[in-house]
């Protein structure tokens, strides 16, 4: 009986340190993903420095700026758009782990989810931007959401104004405006303050199983909320639309990176299932991936000239909901059988 009860204990020893190194991989991943988003920002922090000292230069004259130095003008917009297109998916393909794990969310709620405390209070950013010519931005919302609209002129507020044609066709089309150089300044400041912020959170953090369930319990079953802004945004709405963020990169696309962190962290905790039942354990596997391939479809059909009505827009969340919401009840399900808890 002693031997037995030994032998149980190793076994229930060795099984928890093979955990502990499988939950080290959701940490290495997103490691991985901290240290290129800080690279990415930093990138579009010397272009935004760059713009500012341009239009510093021209006394904040944007039209003066804009005849006199258009080339450049233009060179610095799409090289900063670009830094940003870079930085974004890098930060949702995070994002699932970021916002499911409670030491972390906060990041979350200002780096990309927030709101501005003029549209939501209770779910306001918890920063206000200060700018280097002393005006403030008093909870303007969420970082990415604010870089996004000063650099493509969705946000009256964060542009210049003064329309420039960037790609000297003759006509104004979306997104030809100057940016407000100190709103993009200080805005991606912190931006890349902020990534930093995270990177040393995320060197500090020790996943752990609870960590890791509350994550897929938590981000799984937001597909409704993804897709409703998809259905808002100008790739359904098209001029219509009047959100000021997600003009960029398609929502679709955003959640196919969520998707993909969420994947890395079941196949972390994959084993840990298969202990107790392996059959719920291939059901949560097969049920991501389809339900990141039913996305992916969608997505590539909107890349290939499809447009989306809100109606099948609609329609196309609510099944990805419910995909959704079953593969959730399965994580919950295994988690009760583990004995780990989910946080609140």
């Amino acid at each position: 009986m002693i031997k037995l009860l030994a032998l149980f204990l190793s076994l229930t020893f060795l099984l928890a340190l093979a955990n502990e190194d499988n939950l080290e991989g959701i940490k290495t991943y997103l490691l991985g993903q901290t240290v290129a988003l800080k690279t990415a920002t930093s990138e579009l922090q010397a272009l935004s420095d760059q713009y500012f000292a341009l239009a510093e230069s021209s006394e904040f004259d944007y039209e003066v700026m804009w005849q006199n130095n258009q080339a450049e003008v233009t060179n610095l917009i799409e090289e900063a758009r670009g830094a940003w297109m870079t930085a974004s998916p890098l930060y949702e393909q995070m994002e699932g782990i970021v916002a499911g794990t409670p030491s972390l969310a906060q990041f979350d709620i200002d780096l990309d989810a927030g709101s501005s405390a003029a549209e939501d209070p209770e779910g306001a950013v918890s920063f206000d931007i200060t700018l280097p010519n002393g005006d403030v931005l008093e909870k303007p919302g969420n970082l990415f959401g604010v870089t996004e609209s000063t650099l493509y002129g969705t946000y009256e507020a964060f542009s210049s104004g003064v329309q420039a044609d960037l790609d000297y066709d003759g006509e104004m089309e979306f997104g030809e405006v100057l940016p407000d150089a100190n709103v993009l300044k200080s805005s991606v400041d912190l931006l890349t303050q902020m990534s930093g912020d995270l990177d040393a959170a995320a060197n500090a953090w020790t996943p752990t199983e609870s960590d890791a369930f509350t994550a897929l319990a938590v981000m799984v079953p937001t597909m409704s909320e993804y897709f409703g802004s998809w259905r808002d945004s100008r790739f359904v709405l098209g001029e219509a639309s009047t959100q000021r963020d997600f003009v960029a990169i398609s929502r679709l696309a955003d959640i196919q990176g969520i998707l993909g962190g969420l994947q890395i962290v079941h196949e972390s905790v994959s084993p840990l299932i298969q202990s107790v039942d392996p059959e719920q354990d291939a059901g949560i596997a097969t049920g991501l991936e389809s339900l990141k391939l039913l996305v992916k479809g969608v997505y590539d059909d909107e890349q290939a000239g499809k447009t989306f009505t809100p109606e099948e827009a609609d329609l196309l969340g609510a099944e990805a909901q419910n995909r959704a919401t079953a593969i959730t009840g399965q994580i919950v399900q295994v988690a009760s059988q583990l004995n780990i808890q989910i946080a609140e």
